[in-house]
């Protein structure tokens, strides 16, 4: 197992194009998620949004409360319609006060691949090997712990929308 990178799969079974919505509209990832921006995806571009709890599970809308507020901070890295949708962000950014900005962030990948019985998505976020030592491990344990809600947030979100 590697400390540097995680990596989830979900088969979602809906379309590529309603697929690609969810992770790259700004609203609907904001839905899933449980993130308001104010501006839509754009490459390149430095996003501030503010935590507000998912709308599809209420228990993890629950889990959610405590960060409620605190700002989510985003780089746009990679935007391929209906293939990969990229950002850069500092792990487990959660504490209020904080000033992670001269910390190394890490890559969050959402990549398309459609099959026979729907969309493929795999999300890998990488590059905790760079994370300061005293933040890695509880960064790292945070995000694949999230990361594996994130899948199904994101199906209960298309299962929804259909």
């Amino acid at each position: 197992m590697s400390n540097d990178h995680i990596e989830k799969q979900i088969l979602l079974h809906a379309s590529l194009p309603r697929v690609w919505r969810a992770p790259a509209d700004t609203k609907e990832f904001g839905a899933w998620f449980g993130v308001k921006f104010d501006a839509p995806f754009t490459a390149g571009a430095r996003m501030r949004g503010t935590l507000v709890g998912t709308a599809v599970d209420a228990d993890v809308a629950k889990a959610q409360k405590q960060y409620e507020g605190i700002p989510f901070e985003i780089t746009v890295d990679r935007i391929e319609p209906e293939r990969l949708f990229s950002f850069r962000w500092h792990p487990n950014a959660v504490e209020e006060g904080v000033d992670y900005s001269g910390e190394p962030t890490t890559l969050v990948v959402f990549s398309l691949n459609e099959v026979d019985k729907g969309v493929m998505l795999t999300i890998t976020e990488s590059g905790f090997d760079q994370i300061p030592l005293a933040r890695r491990t509880e960064a790292f344990t945070a995000n694949e712990k999230g990361w594996s809600i994130v899948v199904n947030l994101i199906d209960k979100y298309l299962d929804k929308a259909a």
